[in-house]
């Protein structure tokens, strides 16, 4: 085709997208919807500074353990914390092996899989690959920590990597402390978030009250940002909800059963569903050697990427941390022994008594979510034992002994 066809053609091409946007006035949208995998980048949800740059003592894990009550009793050994992030991060195994003995804690378990042979360095995500796959350690230093490092930061690249993470036996959470702008295809991707036994964590944004993706999916637990403030002892003098922290109403997202149920009173998808500390006025230590900004070694970070990894080490701690139980326990009489409800702050929204669009059901005060069930009835049995039927051919036998045995026979 000679150069002044080849023009016509893309001429006419051109005339005929046009007339249909004239004629349609939905069309455009629907062809930039059509594959927002082309055009969609997750966003880095951290904010950092240099420690020597910092005055007042930066959050240690002893500190955050404490304030959160996280020593588990059941433990966290022969699980597996899945953290995605995007690009390589070629100090990270020598940064987490600094980290971990600057605070006293176990050698890591770590496994690193790269989801190409070649993928380039981005200084800005290996930070957040440090804060990520350090502080995951430090709440779960029994677990293993699996990086998977997707190609690139976009939607493909990343989703191949969770497809990996989710696929890799032992995965117990997959963090994910990136997001991007809703777009109104991402329903057709929340499949990836749907895996048995594995809880999906993402950070619900920086930028105070709007709704990002993945955070929205009702696949995922939105993990928003807080203001956490202790004394010299580690108690808790206040905790608040941090103005950065994402929230809000989903476009696109279906309210989820488990937020009706609750009786959150939104018409779609509410965000987020927990908290954790993100100001970066009261961030986390996180050692870096890869070159940000001009500067490596140790980081003071903040924002809601720090607290999905450490949502993540809650569920290998527990196995318990999904949004079923958090919102069932939430509406128990036991409520306080599960959340820290914050009830001042804002992010445009205000934080409130019970669920709210900055803080969303609280912080954590527990490594275990377990609902509580009431049963329907209860049976009792004086004197020790009694049985109930004749056990002969199709009839049930049901024994009762002292209210601490039931069984059917």
């Amino acid at each position: 085709m000679d150069g002044s066809k080849k023009n016509r053609t893309v001429t006419i091409i051109a005339i005929a997208v046009l007339i249909l946007v004239i004629i349609f006035p939905g069309f455009a949208s629907t062809v930039k919807a059509a594959g927002p995998e082309n055009g969609w980048r997750a966003q880095l949800l951290f904010h950092g500074r240099p420690a020597s740059l910092i005055g007042p003592d930066p959050l240690s894990p002893s500190q955050i353990i404490g304030a959160y009550n996280l020593n588990s009793a059941t433990g966290d050994a022969g699980t597996t914390i899945a953290i995605v992030d995007a690009y390589d991060d070629p100090t990270i195994a020598n940064d987490l092996a600094t980290f971990s003995s600057y605070f006293g804690l176990p050698a890591a378990t770590f496994v690193k899989h790269k989801m190409a042979t070649t993928i380039s360095v981005n200084s800005g995500w290996a930070l957040e690959t440090s804060l990520d796959v350090e502080w995951a350690h430090a709440i779960a230093p029994q677990a293993t920590i699996l990086l998977v490092e997707a190609k690139s930061n976009s939607l493909t690249d990343l989703l191949a990597a969770v497809s990996y993470a989710t696929s890799y036996t032992g995965v117990k959470a997959v963090s994910m402390s990136w997001g991007g702008s809703e777009f109104s295809t991402e329903t057709s991707y929340d499949s990836y978030f749907n895996a048995p036994g594995i809880a999906f964590f993402a950070s619900s944004g920086d930028n105070g009250a709007c709704v990002i993706w993945p955070s929205s999916s009702p696949n995922v637990i939105g993990v928003g940002g807080t203001t956490l403030n202790l004394d010299s002892s580690g108690a808790v003098i206040s905790e608040t909800a941090w103005s950065g922290s994402g929230g809000g109403v989903s476009a696109y997202e279906t309210k989820p059963t488990y937020q009706t149920n609750y009786g959150v009173t939104t018409t779609k998808r509410a965000v987020p569903d927990v908290s954790y500390d993100a100001d970066p006025n009261t961030g986390v230590l996180v050692y870096d050697s890869t070159p940000y900004q001009g500067w490596s070694g140790w980081w003071v970070v903040g924002g809601t990427s720090a607290g999905a990894p450490q949502w993540a080490a809650i569920q290998a701690l527990g196995l318990s941390a999904t949004n079923n139980n958090f919102y069932q326990d939430a509406a128990s009489s036991a409520y306080p022994s599960y959340f820290r409800d914050i009830i001042s702050g804002s992010n445009g929204y205000s934080a409130g008594l019970g669920y709210d669009l900055v803080t969303g059901l609280g912080s954590p005060v527990t490594t275990s979510f377990t609902a509580s069930v009431t049963p329907d009835f209860s049976l009792s049995a004086s004197p020790a034992m009694l049985t109930i039927g004749s056990g002969s051919s199709g009839t049930s036998t049901i024994t009762i002994r002292s209210s601490t045995d039931f069984r059917t026979q």
